[in-house]
């Protein structure tokens, strides 16, 4: 992207590279801008309210730790209103940490919705967040978007049915899937790192564990893939050596597991102690192994080990809400906060993308079934790619992509320590490819 257009794309949004930089580092001020002043009154019929909910601390933070500065980016944006119909709306962006508790996420949102009004609710990453704030939104009559979870876990594992009709109404999901991952995981595995093509698979007994299990391992298989599965444990797990003494039996060179970040870290140690990583050729891993953070973690340990990106920076697509691309996001959160960039501040960007899409195609944001209605016939463009509710693959679901990427030593003269680049874009051939799959090395 150009000088020139960059700085278009800044004054059209009212960012410009100085203050986008430092809009991570203004705390509330973007909330006071976008909630209160300019003769506006909160709660006043042109005041847009809209919950925002997402794990900013706990066991799942690392999802949560970019959104801070993603939703700084957006109140900056949406500062002077948001126009709908003709009309300019305030905007309250209302955001809430769950603390990586369901619990917790569930009594949030029905304080959102009925105490603070909510017009539209937006929640982000994991089942353990999603699903709870989803069904107290679908229970209350209020829309709700989400994203950052397979969908399967989201239609399913609330109680929709294979073939029969929806039963929501209110909320809607969009993002990766079990094919997405399959299409992945195959192109992954059948590229530059030779296999003998048998997986241990490392499933939790979670809501992503149990629609992995049961979804995914059946189509590796009809790949030529031999599943080996000990069974689901519990998340927080603390032993793993029955599992491991049956990967090493099993000389499984590929290992795949969907684990929470405590648990992959214990499991992972317990490998490389009991001799099953110098075993491994590729390592893939899942909600773990997303983030920078996680991999560092491990010290040499996480080096090579293979994961997928919902959203990378070098997805070619620009977020409508503020103008700001895939590069631009990235590095101006690098320069605001000195830490590397991760996966998720496209993915949250791309949630206010497609839930501001849906205020404005509605015509009349505080009609929630005008919303609701609005969000089911969505065709757009976000930050992560195209979100389209009128195709399926069930009613209330837009399926999206999942990138094969890994983690590598970063080049000399780096800030950061490992480098994440795209090793295969089966589900989106637009993302460009930026490095062949290395084999794992303990």
């Amino acid at each position: 992207m150009s000088k020139l257009s960059t700085n278009a794309a800044a004054q059209r949004t009212g960012l410009s590279r100085r203050r986008l930089i430092l809009a991570a580092g203004t705390g509330g001020l973007g909330l006071v801008l976008a909630g209160s002043g300019r003769g506006w009154a909160a709660g006043a019929p042109d005041t847009i309210k809209v919950g925002f909910v997402s794990p900013r601390t706990g066991a799942l933070a690392g999802f949560g730790e970019t959104d801070g500065y993603v939703l700084e980016v957006a109140r900056k944006a949406l500062a002077k209103g948001y126009a709908i119909g003709g009309k300019t709306y305030q905007v309250e962006i209302l955001d809430r940490d769950t603390q990586s508790d369901p619990s917790r996420a569930s009594q949030l949102a029905k304080d959102l919705i009925n105490t603070d009004k909510v017009d539209l609710m937006l929640a982000v990453s994991t089942p353990e967040t999603i699903n709870p704030v989803s069904d107290a939104c679908e229970l209350a009559g209020v829309p709700c978007l989400s994203t950052v979870m397979p969908w399967e876990a989201w239609y399913f594992g609330r109680g929709a049915k294979p073939g029969a009709p929806s039963p929501f109404k209110w909320t809607y999901h969009f993002g990766f899937g079990v094919h997405e991952f399959f299409k992945t995981y195959v192109s992954q595995w059948n590229g530059t790192v030779a296999t003998n093509k048998k997986v241990g698979v490392l499933y939790p007994n979670d809501a992503d564990g149990n629609a992995i299990r049961a979804h995914l391992a059946p189509l590796l298989a009809q790949q030529g893939f031999t599943i080996v599965d000990p069974g689901p444990y519990e998340d927080g797990t603390t032993d793993y050596s029955a599992q491991i003494a049956l990967f090493k039996k099993e000389h499984c060179e590929i290992f795949n597991s969907f684990p929470l970040p405590p648990d992959f870290a214990a499991f992972w140690r317990q490998a490389a102690q009991q001799g099953y990583s110098r075993m491994v050729k590729i390592c893939q891993v899942a909600k773990t192994g997303l983030f920078p953070s996680d991999i560092e973690a491990l010290g040499g340990l996480g080096v090579n080990i293979a994961s997928a990106c919902y959203w990378h920076k070098a997805f070619p697509y620009k977020s409508p809400l503020t103008g700001v691309s895939g590069d631009e996001l990235a590095t101006g959160y690098e320069q605001a906060t000195g830490k590397q960039w991760t996966q998720q501040l496209g993915a949250s960007m791309s949630l206010l993308d497609a839930g501001f899409q849906a205020l404005r195609d509605s015509g009349e944001p505080r009609s929630k079934e005008g919303v609701a209605k609005a969000i089911s016939r969505m065709n757009t463009t976000t930050m992560i790619g195209k979100v389209d509710f009128t195709s399926g693959p069930v009613p209330n679901v837009s399926a999206g992509p999942i990138i094969g990427c890994q983690w590598i030593k970063a080049p000399a003269g780096s800030r950061f320590k490992l480098d994440c680049p795209v090793t295969e874009h089966a589900t989106d051939p637009n993302v460009p490819i930026e490095a062949s799959l290395l084999p794992y090395r303990a």
